[in-house]
């Protein structure tokens, strides 16, 4: 807990500096409004995951100096995720790092650990059995596509304030819960740091806006969410591989299903902006009572009034994972009941059709 608590601190005191002299260099702001994925109508500081990196390294060096048995653990791990980082901050700060680019960065950053920390994919759970993967040319593919992919899921949630950083949180405190199980001390401590960090964030972020992740937050909370689920089962096989699937199943899932739908129903690159996510479709068809008005108090409102939606969904998947994180048959089973429920929700909203119980406001 004390990691989770000065991690928080030092990221709250590292955000309210960027919020006050951020504003005062436009390179560091979020000027582009007119984007289809911009909700916002004021530039705003767009490097909320420098607070937070900070403050992980931080506590990972007072944690080190603490306890030195898992201290070269944590200094490999976040060696690693500078990477990742690194790419997204100069990205938030240049506007001149490609997607690619990115991409190309934090897989770098899987390779890493794949070989300094052994965080690698090498064994799948079935119900009655366990299928082992070759390490090198199955188990490296995979473990680099896995962290890759979960650092994009996060970057694409981050679309309303409060979304993508409640959602790291909550899955970072089932890690650590499920760590603490199983006494894995260096997953747990990692996974508080972390949780910490963007809870500091996210009192600034949510639900005024004062300040947003940036790619550099998301590829960095990504690539820790997937490291530490990798890390977490690999070492500890009574956990389940399942666990980790349905614990990220739900930025994952909204991966893969955007890139179905533009590329097979709409025709367009998976690379694209796309405004019709499903917490975009939450956005502008759910939260009725300030659609039709564009002034920047009544957005704010909408915007915060967004997110809880989505909160509730992924709570549909981390809670289960949490409790069930052992019983292979019952992850695999609210794996396909999450997908099932995802895809008739947002079938049910892209027809003008959602939910009575979603819909609480009036159109003005």
């Amino acid at each position: 807990m004390a990691s989770f608590l000065i991690s928080f601190y030092l990221s709250a005191l590292c955000t309210l500096l960027i919020i006050k002299f951020g504003k005062r260099h436009s390179a560091m702001l979020d000027s582009d409004l007119a984007s289809v994925q911009k909700v916002h109508l004021e530039a705003v500081p767009r490097i909320g995951g420098i607070g937070i990196f900070v403050a992980v390294m931080l506590t990972g060096a007072y944690t080190t100096w603490r306890a030195p048995a898992i201290g070269t653990w944590i200094a490999l791990l976040l060696m690693c995720s500078s990477v990742a980082f690194g790419g997204g901050i100069v990205e938030d700060i240049t506007k001149n790092v490609s997607a690619s680019r990115r991409l190309l960065l934090t897989m770098i950053a899987a390779v890493l650990g794949f070989f300094l920390l052994n965080a690698r994919i090498e064994h799948i759970d079935w119900i009655n059995a366990v299928w082992h993967l070759d390490p090198l040319w199955i188990g490296l593919p995979l473990t680099i596509l896995a962290v890759a992919g979960i650092a994009n899921a996060v970057n694409i949630i981050d679309g309303f304030n409060g979304l993508a950083s409640v959602v790291s949180i909550c899955m970072l405190l089932s890690l650590g819960y499920v760590a603490l199980q199983v006494g894995d001390m260096f997953v747990l401590v990692a996974a508080l740091m972390v949780a910490g960090a963007t809870a500091g964030f996210f009192v600034f972020n949510y639900p005024a806006g004062l300040i947003f992740l940036g790619d550099g937050g998301a590829y960095f909370l990504g690539f820790m969410l997937g490291e530490l689920s990798i890390l977490l089962v690999m070492r500890n096989p009574q956990v389940s591989s399942w666990y980790a699937a349905l614990l990220l199943i739900y930025p994952v899932f909204e991966t893969l299903f955007s890139v179905y739908r533009r590329l097979f129903l709409r025709g367009h690159s998976p690379g694209m902006p796309d405004g019709i996510h499903l917490h975009s479709l939450i956005f502008r068809r759910v939260v009725h009572w300030t659609v039709g008005r564009r002034d920047a108090r009544a957005l704010m409102h909408r915007n915060a009034l967004t997110s809880p939606y989505l909160w509730l969904i992924s709570l549909m998947a981390v809670i289960p994972a949490t409790l069930l994180w052992r019983h292979t048959w019952a992850l695999m089973t609210f794996c396909v009941l999450f997908i099932a429920s995802y895809v008739w929700l947002y079938a049910r909203i892209v027809r003008f059709r959602a939910p009575r119980w979603m819909i609480f406001g009036k159109r003005k």
